[in-house]
């Protein structure tokens, strides 16, 4: 009996030797700086991959032409993406595949002016776009096409290379309205409450949720399949990856129900966002992480709306079953 507990202490022991050794060197998650991404952070601070991998590097990105740039480039194992880019990437035959759709709206108009209620309202105003034809200025001009207004002779658009940009435009005055992705809304708020650049930018109101906008337009919820998490090609191990989405959801149930925390972590990693910033927007947040074969109906309304004023915005077409990940 005594033999047979050694051997079993000793297998024991080899198979778990064995699993340690199995451990991928590295995982690299690349995202923005927008909430998609939080959740990522408070896995890495927590460690919570350590069972699958010795190391987890967080890479961001700050704008499309890098995220693109990266996903083709292969050398990153998860990404944190909005949708329509995925859908694009995958119809030119790039390997990736989309875990889950967490964001479902942080899109809003943020003025000086607090009369503004509407899109129609902004009428005749310059508003300042982050990422040309990209998610956000995509969603605000079908918007605006289906209210029967012309993004181009009806609005004096300004496109600039990010949210950080539009932000810095707003506090400096140099633009009175914008079209924000939280938490760049509440960040803006936050630092035009804070001295002394109240003297300069004393008033700032959060407006129109294009969401609630949504819902109207197309008579549906405010359920906007906006941005998720999706697996590249060299990462084949269906453990990890399910691994990976466990602990992406344990810590966006985290990030969602402890703001102040949330905001600490955030700004410690992220230097462009502040800690009350962050703590603000959660509470104006609508993110959920479904996964994207039980999202792939909401994704293919989306997708067709797009489709139909521009094809281009999903790459043409609507992507295969298999773009929608499912695990074996």
């Amino acid at each position: 009996m005594k033999n047979f507990i050694n051997v079993f202490l000793l297998l024991t022991l080899t198979i778990s030797l064995l699993q340690a050794n199995e451990k991928l060197e590295k995982i690299v998650i690349a995202g923005p700086f927008a909430s998609v991404s939080h959740p990522i952070l408070h896995m890495i601070e927590r460690g919570a991959l350590k069972d699958v991998a010795k190391k987890v590097e967080f890479r961001l990105w700050k704008n499309p032409d890098e995220l693109r740039a990266i996903v083709i480039k292969g050398d990153v194992d998860f990404v944190a993406i909005p949708t329509n880019t995925a859908a694009i990437l995958n119809n030119k035959g790039v390997d990736v595949k989309l875990l889950n759709v967490s964001v479902w709206g942080i899109l809003g108009m943020i003025s000086r002016d607090k009369n503004l209620k509407t899109l129609k309202d902004f009428k005749g105003k310059k508003i300042a776009i982050p990422f040309r034809a990209d998610m956000p200025d995509i969603v605000f001009k079908q918007l605006l096409k289906k209210q029967g207004l012309d993004p181009k002779k009806d609005f004096e658009l300004v496109y600039v290379a990010s949210p950080i940009d539009a932000m810095q435009m707003l506090i400096m005055r140099r633009i009175d309205h914008s079209l924000l992705a939280e938490p760049a809304i509440s960040v803006a708020l936050r630092k035009t409450k804070s001295f002394p650049i109240s003297i300069v930018a004393p008033d700032l109101y959060r407006s129109v949720n294009l969401q609630d906008e949504w819902a109207k337009v197309f008579n549906t919820d405010n359920n906007v399949p906006q941005a998720g998490m999706a697996v590249l090609g060299r990462m084949k191990d269906a453990h990890v990856i399910s691994r990976f989405m466990q602990e992406y959801d344990k810590s966006l149930e985290w990030y969602m129900s402890n703001p102040k925390q949330a905001g600490v972590l955030v700004a410690k990693e992220i230097k462009m966002l502040s800690e009350d910033g962050v703590a603000d927007s959660i509470s104006h947040l609508n993110m959920k992480s479904i996964s994207a074969r039980d999202s792939k109906e909401k994704m293919e309304f989306f997708f067709n709306i797009l489709k139909e004023e521009d094809p281009k915005s999903i790459g043409g077409k609507l992507p295969q079953d298999s773009f929608y990940y499912k695990a074996p």
